[in-house]
């Protein structure tokens, strides 16, 4: 099968938990850092902010406690 979203950007919706895919694509891009993050590698994100971290630490940095 023929993988057209292989290098493309993916449009994401986040929920607390999970994700939902509104445009096909392979990666997304860390909102602190501009790095791509492949979506099976995604595990951080902001539902509220809606943005995608690419490390625990950048998340908490992103979001500190307040």
């Amino acid at each position: 099968m023929l993988n057209f979203s292989k290098g493309r950007l993916a449009r994401l919706h986040y929920l607390s938990g999970s994700f939902r895919m509104l445009s096909p694509g392979d990666h997304v891009l860390c909102a602190v850092t501009g790095e791509a993050i492949p979506l099976d590698e995604l595990r951080y994100w902001n539902a509220a902010k809606q943005e995608a971290y690419a490390s625990a630490e950048i998340a908490t940095k992103a979001n500190p406690r307040q």
